[in-house]
């Protein structure tokens, strides 16, 4: 599943091409997402794309009508191309513009979704509980000590979890706490303020590195290939279970937490 950064590639590359432009036409190929695609989604025809912003890993298509949701769930992908393309397997929606463009996406899992919503999208149920976004300075130590107070689960559950702080997906969850040297199987209510301090602008660079990698690789949404993919990232623990740790060469352990994989270095994690 495409993770944060994953997304926000996606919206740094498709924004320069449809922003400012007119929508004219939503072509519903398919409805059968992992919500059925609702008919309020036509209300923004003839509307101007204002703004593409993102919410966790929800693309926001902002309209003076109103604001189209976009998920890219397990498998989706999307690509800018000229009205006339032809369509490919699972194109399921289609957003076409004045000048000739359209925004496709393609999920083969159907487990995207696209949702139209008039109100602030903040208030939308799908978003309305979403914790802080990691980047920003809402997300920061002291805020991450207090929600773990009196918690019991691992601590890399507890950053996984979107009601706390949204976009700390697997990889980087478990990248993170390799390089602030804490054991994911630690109890989140546990952890010092002071490791919470080292772990902070520890997420924060690893996820800002992603997506500075994927800005560097995947400029190019005009392409055939949109997908976001994992970037080309030297990962130092995530995939690489029973290998050897990049810091001490104690083989890194692989286990189960949450029912996703987690790697760590039981000498390095502590």
């Amino acid at each position: 599943m495409p993770e944060l950064p994953e997304v926000e590639v996606s919206r740094l590359g498709i924004s320069p091409h449809i922003e400012g432009h007119q929508i004219r036409h939503v072509n519903v190929r398919d409805s059968r997402l992992r919500w059925p695609v609702p008919e309020t989604v036509k209300e923004v025809e003839g509307q101007t794309l204002l703004n593409v912003k993102r919410r966790a890993k929800y693309l926001l298509l902002e309209t003076h009508a109103g604001t189209l949701i976009l998920h890219l769930g397990m498998s989706g992908k999307l690509r800018v191309v000229p009205v006339e393309t032809p369509f490919y397997k699972h194109d399921h929606i289609s957003i076409e513009f004045d000048d000739g463009q359209s925004l496709r996406l393609n999920d083969p899992r159907r487990f995207g979704a696209l949702l139209f919503t008039k109100e602030q999208p903040d208030v939308h149920d799908l978003l309305k509980h979403l914790g802080p976004e990691p980047l920003t300075d809402a997300f920061h130590a002291d805020y991450l000590f207090e929600q773990s107070r009196k918690r019991t689960q691992p601590v890399k559950t507890f950053l996984m979890d979107n009601r706390v702080v949204v976009g700390v997906g697997n990889i980087y969850a478990n990248e993170a706490l390799f390089k602030a040297g804490i054991n994911p199987k630690r109890a989140a209510g546990k952890i010092s303020k002071q490791r919470y301090e080292k772990l902070v602008p520890i997420i924060k660079d690893t996820l800002a590195q992603a997506i500075e990698q994927g800005g560097t690789t995947l400029r190019d949404f005009t392409q055939v290939d949109g997908a976001p993919g994992y970037f080309a990232q030297k990962l130092q623990v995530y995939g690489r279970g029973g290998k050897l740790c990049m810091v001490c060469s104690q083989r890194l352990k692989e286990i189960r937490l949450g029912q996703r994989s987690t790697v760590y270095c039981t000498t390095c994690q502590r």
